[in-house]
């Protein structure tokens, strides 16, 4: 009899549809008649709906949805409102911030006035689907901790788009709206401020960055192969241990050293994830605004070295004794 194996077959809960726990007074009701779908369910949960929309997820759609045709049809516009430029050149369009003449003013909407306004329907969009968030949370009894990781993620755009412009005096310093040319921003925005590398915040962000891909794998590679013994079912596992979560925490010890049980793991994994866009905001609010230049700041502080003296140094001639002005 061949051994099961869960990282090639995978098992779909396939049960009667559900709708869901009664809801409170005061909340919409659900949305759509669920329905099961094999295919879905091979990467998720087979059950398709009901949705709960509600008021804040229908502000939140509706002001997403008007910054997002906003982008669009600034896009279009700029290749001349030709659908096949705008397809051919979707990933270089971008919908730029004011120019720094403007500093925090209102500028004319060809001249920025659009990303500002977008700027504005973005922002509440994702504070409603924020507040939803959290609200759906404490319903159903739950803990708040998806909303609090959200807003870490709400905390680095807001360093983008708000904050760090604000305090440099100019919409100008925020980034635009576009594939390619946020790339570029960024790319530029090292460059002018001596490097991010040099930026303890920025490393730390890359650190959680990494660390957390890290855990979530080692995470999820470990639940993958203790599933034949019941692994998959983490809640049961963690109230009453068993033999998946035994053997996995003696894997751990074995070839890390230490154990992360089955509760402990998502808490490492949430810290590492959320430090990752806390540490890269607080890293580009200081760019700028309290360093000038990071590689002048590393070599100050002794985290990277001068670059050593190849060529003898030039005077400027100006300064030379017996020349006349």
């Amino acid at each position: 009899m061949p051994q099961y194996q869960n990282l090639f077959t995978t098992v779909q809960a396939v049960g009667p549809i559900h709708h869901g726990v009664e809801l409170g007074q005061g909340n919409s009701p659900r949305l759509g008649e669920p329905v099961l779908n094999y295919w879905i369910g091979k990467i998720g949960n087979a059950q398709l709906g009901p949705i709960y929309l509600g008021g804040l997820g229908l502000a939140s759609l509706v002001c997403g949805l008007i910054a997002f045709v906003t982008i669009g049809f600034n896009m279009l516009a700029s290749v001349n409102y030709d659908p096949i430029q705008f397809i051919r050149q979707l990933f270089w369009l971008a919908l730029e911030p004011p120019p720094p003449s403007y500093g925090l003013q209102m500028p004319p909407l060809n001249q920025g006035g659009w990303w500002l306004i977008t700027g504005v329907f973005l922002t509440a969009s994702l504070f409603l689907w924020w507040a939803r968030t959290y609200r759906r949370a404490r319903e159903l009894g739950m803990g708040t901790h998806v909303a609090w990781a959200f807003a870490a993620a709400i905390w680095l755009y807001l360093v983008l788009g708000l904050f760090r412009p604000i305090l440099m005096g100019s919409w100008g310093e925020a980034v635009p709206y576009g594939i390619f040319p946020h790339l570029d921003w960024t790319a530029a925005f090292s460059l002018r401020y001596g490097n991010l590398f040099y930026n303890p915040f920025h490393a730390l962000s890359i650190v959680f960055l990494y660390g957390s891909a890290l855990l979530f794998a080692m995470h999820g590679a470990t639940i993958l192969a203790v599933t034949r013994f019941g692994g998959e079912r983490e809640i049961e596992q963690i109230t009453d241990r068993g033999t998946a979560s035994e053997r996995a925490a003696l894997f751990w010890r074995w070839t890390m050293g230490f154990n992360a049980t089955m509760e402990s793991i998502h808490r490492w994994a949430w810290w590492f994830a959320v430090l990752c866009p806390i540490t890269g905001g607080i890293g580009i609010l200081l760019t700028g605004t309290v360093v000038d230049n990071w590689y002048l700041w590393a070599i100050k502080h002794g985290v990277a070295p001068p670059y050593p003296e190849v060529f003898p140094m030039v005077m400027d001639p100006s300064l030379a004794t017996g020349v006349k002005p």
